[in-house]
């Protein structure tokens, strides 16, 4: 027996696990409610920074260069796992909103080196209080503890699947849209 998002069981014990379960009942697969929350998390996030009018895809860009400036676009992609070509637009937008700059790379003078100007600071403050705000809210029935090992879980198991701390594995999928802010309300 399957269903989707539940762990099928037999007799008295899970298939996946062997911990005692009630027969007939099933319990909720842990892929499946990381996806729910995964997905629930990030619509609200979504449309939280779209207030500030980002789409997910810029304020993550504007995240990594906030934290790692000076990368070249190229680097910048080859991190985010997305197409130069698509990183080239998302990178335009944010530019012709002053957020960014590209300067010239004293190392290299054919890359240029990513930077936020003194507004992408001041958004990325915005976006990091918004993020901060979001993140207690999604938490807030877990105590302190609870959280520092839910973190603590978490990030061993995106290491253990190989997921690079602080991107989000959606820009491998980036579409053309993605890179255009998204309308008030909407993500």
């Amino acid at each position: 027996m399957c269903m989707i998002g539940a762990v099928a069981t037999t007799g008295t014990t899970t298939e996946t696990t062997g911990t005692p379960a009630k027969a007939g009942r099933e319990r909720t697969g842990i892929a499946f409610l990381l996806a729910q929350l995964g997905s629930y998390a990030a619509e609200r996030f979504g449309e939280q920074a779209s207030a500030l009018d980002f789409t997910r895809p810029q304020a993550g860009l504007l995240r990594l260069i906030g934290r790692e400036p000076g990368q070249s676009q190229q680097a910048v992609a080859r991190r985010l796992g997305t197409p130069p070509s698509r990183l080239v637009a998302l990178v335009d937008g944010l530019e012709q909103r002053g957020l960014v700059e590209r300067r010239r790379n004293p190392g290299d003078r054919r890359n240029y080196a990513l930077h936020l100007t003194a507004a992408g600071e001041q958004a990325m403050a915005d976006l990091s209080r918004v993020a901060a705000d979001h993140d207690a809210a999604i938490s807030a029935p877990l105590t302190e503890a609870e959280r520092t090992e839910l973190s603590r879980l978490l990030a061993k198991l995106a290491a253990a699947h190989g997921l690079l701390p602080g991107v989000h594995p959606g820009y491998r999928h980036l579409a053309a849209d993605d890179t255009r802010p998204s309308p008030p309300g909407g993500d």
